[in-house]
């Protein structure tokens, strides 16, 4: 079968990820470039470049220090991209300046409001737990917001029982995956903005009347089930999706692992005293290899 992840995307991918290494430094004026230099690129390149990089865009580079201004600007990025898509489907959206105890993006439609939050992780992370996810902060931050959204990578999202659904299902957040939101905006393109505003609506309104749950294949056959059945259009764009979600795992474990692995030939050839030194400071090389080889695909397509 034929790759649908573009070479020309995973380029651009790895221009972003320096990008952002370079634009990094001071976090508000970082920001504002970032969301410029973005919508530029979209702007000029269509609905297909902010589609490529939603699929690409859930995993934290293993290249960027942790805690440091480029992770915490790649985070940003991620919000500016749901912020981008959001607007691209026709509702009003903008990305949140501050950093202290509120959502990161606002979006309003005509008749719903909701706030959202995007969320990237390293590869090599190890077990996530409820608070990486921030659902019951979301709730708290809604502000008189009819809805809350958090965004996922696909691949790092729980799929057998998990307190983060509980909690999803109990406060009314819809936990959402950026291939989900990749899914919407090819929607779009085929039938409407109107429409796919419409099922986000109906999306958010199937969380609103779940009975709370941990149950991963409750929460996602509900989801999937209202995507699915809201259009005979959307069948053959949600193949497509299945099948990307499965490449972009493949693309981002040879980005992580390439990574990780000039870095073990870059100390192999270090003095004694030297790689010693930076074994200290990187350690763990092997254990996140480990990590990265063994993440897949979840399956949470086929729920249906």
């Amino acid at each position: 079968m034929n790759k649908i992840i573009s070479n020309e995307a995973i380029k651009r991918r790895a221009y972003w990820v320096e990008e952002i290494r370079k634009l990094s430094g001071h976090f508000g004026n970082d920001t504002e470039k970032l969301e410029k230099e973005l919508e530029a690129e979209i702007n000029k390149n269509g609905i297909s470049s902010l589609i490529n990089h939603l699929r690409l865009c859930g995993n934290i580079p293993e290249s960027y220090g942790y805690d440091t201004s480029e992770e915490k600007l790649y985070s940003k990025y991620t919000d500016c991209l749901c912020s981008l898509a959001y607007t691209a489907l026709g509702l009003r959206s903008f990305v949140l300046k501050e950093r202290a105890d509120i959502a990161d993006v606002e979006v309003i439609s005509k008749d719903y409001s909701f706030v959202a939050d995007a969320k990237a992780f390293r590869l090599s992370r190890t077990a996530k737990n409820q608070k990486d996810f921030k659902v019951q902060a979301m709730h708290g931050w809604k502000h008189g917001k009819n809805y809350a959204m958090v965004v996922c990578p696909i691949y790092q999202l729980p799929t057998s029982s998990s307190q983060i659904y509980q909690q999803a299902t109990t406060a009314n957040v819809c936990i959402f995956t950026y291939s989900h939101i990749a899914l919407l905006l090819s929607y779009s393109e085929v039938e409407s903005k109107a429409k796919a505003e419409n099922l986000l609506k109906k999306i958010f309104e199937t969380v609103q009347t779940l009975n709370p749950s941990k149950s991963a294949t409750d929460y996602w056959l509900a989801i999937n089930k209202t995507i699915l059945s809201f259009s005979k259009k959307i069948e053959p764009l949600w193949d497509i999706e299945k099948c990307v979600a499965t490449e972009s795992i493949s693309i981002s474990k040879q980005e992580a692992l390439y990574f990780l692995s000039k870095e073990r030939e870059k100390i192999m050839h270090m003095s004694h005293k030297d790689a010693l030194a930076e074994l200290i400071k990187v350690n763990k090389i092997e254990s996140r290899i480990k990590i990265i080889n063994a993440i897949s695909d979840n399956e949470l397509f086929t729920l249906k």
